[in-house]
């Protein structure tokens, strides 16, 4: 990996989002390089989304950032995705959090994410090929579920397998914005707690997924 290449990425990041040391660290130990296609390897540390194998994308660092900084890691044991993607945000969080649950449901995408995640030597990531909007529920319960797709709301599926107390980061549609929302799972109760920001996601029931 280009170590230097690797560095002023995160320091861009920092600049316009400042991040915990820990996040530092583990987007310095991912090598972004490896989820990119081979003609876009001389700007696969530039803050942009980037195209991948099959018209698929892979978000830009400053979006896998902001959303991982969102999920509050801290104190938490696992981890469930929805939208594998390139693999890339599950490995940046294979590197905070014990035990990362990742499903995609094109499976041309995942087996890639495989091979990547395997060449980089990381073991605590465990994929599945399905539809993540059933969750994974041989594991569950997660104390954090982030979606790396946009959705018009969140099943029933997934809230049920959300731990009590737990945080799930999703941009959520509405009208024509997406917004990155925050819920947190309470007594039993689901609920928002926070509209974050804008973004850019695609659609969940999309042929194309970012991650």
């Amino acid at each position: 990996m280009n170590s230097i290449k690797a560095a002023r990425m995160v320091e861009e990041i920092h600049s316009r989002f400042p991040l915990t040391p820990a996040l530092q660290e583990a987007l310095m130990r991912v090598n972004r390089e490896l989820f990119v296609a081979d003609g876009m390897k001389h700007v696969a540390f530039k803050l942009d989304a980037l195209p991948i194998t099959g018209n698929q994308w892979i978000s830009s660092p400053l979006t896998v950032a902001k959303m991982t900084h969102y999920l509050e890691v801290q104190g938490a044991d696992n981890v469930l995705e929805i939208g594998c993607g390139s693999g890339y945000q599950a490995a940046v969080l294979s590197h905070l959090i014990r035990r990362v649950f990742s499903i995609e449901r094109i499976e041309k995408i995942l087996l890639e994410a495989r091979l990547r995640i395997k060449s980089l030597g990381i073991t605590n990531i465990n994929t599945r090929f399905d539809d993540g909007q059933k969750g994974w529920r041989e594991f569950a319960p997660y104390d954090r579920i982030l979606f790396s797709a946009a959705t018009t709301s969140i099943p029933t599926n997934i809230i049920e397998q959300l731990n009590d107390g737990g945080i799930l980061i999703a941009p959520i549609i509405e009208g024509d914005k997406q917004i990155i929302t925050k819920f947190i799972k309470q007594n039993s109760y689901f609920k928002e707690v926070q509209k974050i920001e804008e973004c850019v996601f695609v659609h969940i029931q999309d042929n194309f997924i970012k991650g």
